[in-house]
């Protein structure tokens, strides 16, 4: 089997509500997403999607996605897809790092080897586990009143589980997380995310403020050092998010005892290849994580949810569903909301269909 065509896409996501996060400094109403899909000469099609949250958010941009794409594809061309991680070394090898660029790529060549196969990603990914999996609901900077009203979106959608964006203003953030702790539900958790927005000494004064004790902070600093030396200075659990890029990131943070979870940002580790080796770190050294998209629409969430379909309830908190947030589907098929849960497709591969009349005619082929 070799490849024999790549199709990209370009598809814009409005979202449902406008997205403010770390502490308002990054702002969004649509995400760029990119679908690509590799055909091969057997007749067998696999579809991946890649789309960075806009472009001031972290080291990506949509419009990179598809310049790396025309880099790489036409040296993909010939090469069998099944073999996934002989693609990922050709990828790394022909571009060095932006990992997000690859990331659509190697999630295709899975939906290929599942289709091939005969199995959903899940199972290759270890073996599906009968489980639920939690969603976490995505909640924007912005008043205690906004924030309280994200939440009770979820809450209606079953979620139990919510990710709520601070990291403006210290008392501001002191009244958003009184606010939504006395919300909350007997059975409810909550992180609260500054994305990176605080210095060492606002973050020591926030979490050293809070007592509530069913909650979580995420990554409160911008770079790794700081993180770490708020968690030797603090009693909250930490969780490491835009830390978290490569192998050996999630390495030194266990041996550092830097955090004690990490969110799982598949795209931004390079995609499913790289993001399940870092997954099977955590399950043996014993670090929670959240899994998640860094954007797109439920053809990226359903690569998310198969990863931790199979992934150790003990070890998995949530995922969380951009599908949730955005108006336009992309595919039929796929991991969906179920009441505050979702579940992996039983069917072959990714489980999705993408509808064409929705993606378009592709900006880019590739033979």
């Amino acid at each position: 089997m070799k490849i024999s065509q790549i199709s990209v896409y370009q598809v814009t996501l409005p979202l449902k509500h406008p997205y403010s996060h770390s502490g308002g400094r990054f702002y969004a109403d649509k995400l760029d997403s990119t679908i690509v899909a590799i055909d091969t000469d057997e007749g067998v099609r696999g579809w991946g999607e890649g789309c960075p949250w806009g472009s001031a958010y972290s080291p990506a941009f949509a419009q990179g996605i598809r310049a790396g794409i025309k880099e790489l594809a036409p040296q993909l061309i010939g090469l069998d897809p099944r073999r996934t991680d002989s693609i990922y070394r050709t990828m790394d090898r022909l571009l060095v790092g932006h990992l997000y660029i690859k990331s659509a790529l190697d999630m295709a060549c899975w939906d290929i080897l599942g289709k091939v196969t005969g199995l959903p990603l899940c199972e290759l990914f270890g073996g599906r586990i009968d489980q639920a999996i939690p969603i976490e609901t995505s909640v924007p900077t912005g008043t205690p009143d906004e924030m309280i009203e994200s939440i009770v979106r979820g809450q209606e959608q079953g979620n139990r589980i919510h990710g709520c964006k601070i990291g403006s203003d210290i008392v501001q953030d002191l009244e958003r997380i009184k606010a939504i702790v006395t919300h909350l539900l007997a059975n409810e958790s909550v992180t609260f995310d500054a994305n990176g927005a605080w210095l060492i000494a606002d973050a020591l004064q926030v979490m050293n403020t809070v007592t509530a004790p069913i909650l979580y902070f995420e990554q409160p600093c911008k770079t790794y050092k700081e993180c770490l030396q708020v968690r030797q200075l603090t009693r909250h659990p930490i969780i490491l998010d835009e830390c978290i890029q490569h192998y050996n990131d999630v390495v030194c943070a266990h041996t550092d005892k830097a955090c004690e979870a990490i969110k799982l940002k598949v795209g931004r580790v390079g995609g499913l290849s790289k993001a399940k080796r870092i997954r099977d770190f955590c399950v043996e050294t014993g670090i929670p994580m959240n899994i998640a998209a860094t954007g797109g629409s439920v053809i990226e969430d359903t690569g998310v949810v198969h990863l931790a379909q199979s992934t150790p309830a003990t070890h998995l908190r949530a995922v969380c569903l951009i599908d949730d947030m955005v108006t336009i589907n992309t595919a039929m098929g796929g991991a969906r909301n179920q009441g505050g849960k979702t579940y992996a497709p039983e069917g072959v591969g990714l489980g999705v269909e993408p509808i064409l009349d929705v993606l378009g005619k592709a900006i880019a082929i590739y033979q």
